[in-house]
């Protein structure tokens, strides 16, 4: 098979093309190499998966329609995992207009290309951001998800809203994955446990929001990989309208202050703590009921926060300087 995956040079992107590569599946990437956390980082990526001979990359903006089907002409493409995403909430409240191009225009140009080339499925990324202000844990996809609490939120809830529109109106098979706080090697510097190990290891003091009374389901990299290709795998037909929603975490949330914990003691320093109220348009807890993944998918997380920041500290450590 030949897989279009989008967000190819991102974080989640790059490690779904190395496994789709690895087991043999054709693979073109595609990403625009924006500067929103350092290319270098994305083209560090994209070396890493480069060297297989079933993997083409193409510069492009999914947000242009115009661009992303010129630079596709010519290239089949039975499938299409939709990686490509502005992420970052606290992002969202400063630079609103980057999310409405990325997620909603970028999302539009990606439905209507897999609507125009016919594909067998098209697998997409949403979040956890989507159940907002819900305080029900752990968060189940029948939960409600009408009170989004940031913009980035909003946008991946619109997106659950377009794909299902077109899965109805055109028969086009598609799975939405909520992913929930996704970390590891090779992952984003503007995420928490990046941001903690580079002033960890400065000796600067970190900020903890909402006094350290924050929880999340956070999940490894390579266990939300897994999920992603078992759910391409997997395309919903006629019984659920060609449409399904995925929530991809550890059903294991985890407290705040034990992941500062944790990173201390893989890096061998410690540092100040600065309490501070919690920021808008975050959530306290998030915790992912994963039944439905587990049932239908066979998705079983198996890396624990412990393991997973050990394996990241390893590789931070072994770098010769941050991205």
């Amino acid at each position: 098979m030949t897989i279009l995956v989008t967000g190819a040079a991102g974080f989640i992107g790059s490690e779904t093309a190395r496994a789709l590569t690895a087991r043999g599946d054709q693979v073109i990437g595609i990403d625009n190499l924006n500067a929103y956390y350092s290319p270098a980082l994305k083209r560090a990526r994209l070396d890493r998966i480069g060297a297989a001979s079933n993997f083409k990359f193409i510069k492009a903006d999914i947000s242009n329609y115009q661009e992303l089907t010129a630079a596709l002409t010519g290239i089949k493409f039975s499938a299409i995992i939709h990686l490509a995403a502005q992420a970052g909430v606290r992002h969202s409240i400063t630079h609103p207009f980057d999310y409405g191009k990325s997620n909603l225009d970028g999302h539009l140009s990606v439905i209507e290309l897999a609507r125009q080339r016919k594909v067998e499925h098209l697998t997409y990324a949403s979040s956890s951001s989507v159940y907002g202000a819900n305080t029900k844990t752990p968060f189940s996809e029948t939960d409600p998800t009408h009170a989004p609490v940031s913009l980035y939120g909003a946008t991946k809830k619109a997106n659950e809203a377009m794909s299902a529109s077109y899965a109805r109106l055109y028969a086009l098979p598609q799975t939405g994955l909520r992913f929930f706080t996704v970390y590891g090697p090779w992952g984003r510097p503007d995420m928490a446990y990046w941001i903690f190990t580079e002033k960890i290891l400065s000796g600067a003091p970190i900020d903890i929001y909402n006094n350290g009374a924050m929880g999340r389901d956070f999940t490894y990299v390579d266990d939300i990989v897994k999920g992603v290709i078992a759910a391409h795998d997997r395309p919903p037909g006629a019984d659920h309208h060609f449409h399904r929603i995925f929530n991809l975490g550890n059903d294991q949330p985890e407290e705040l202050m034990t992941l500062v914990s944790l990173l201390e003691t893989e890096l061998g320093k410690t540092t100040e703590k600065i309490m501070k109220p919690m920021q808008p348009g975050d959530v306290e807890r998030t915790w992912a009921d994963i039944g439905r993944a587990r049932d239908e998918l066979g998705y079983a997380p198996s890396v624990s926060l412990a393991e997973g920041i050990k394996r990241f500290a390893a590789w931070r450590l072994s770098l010769d300087q941050p991205f």
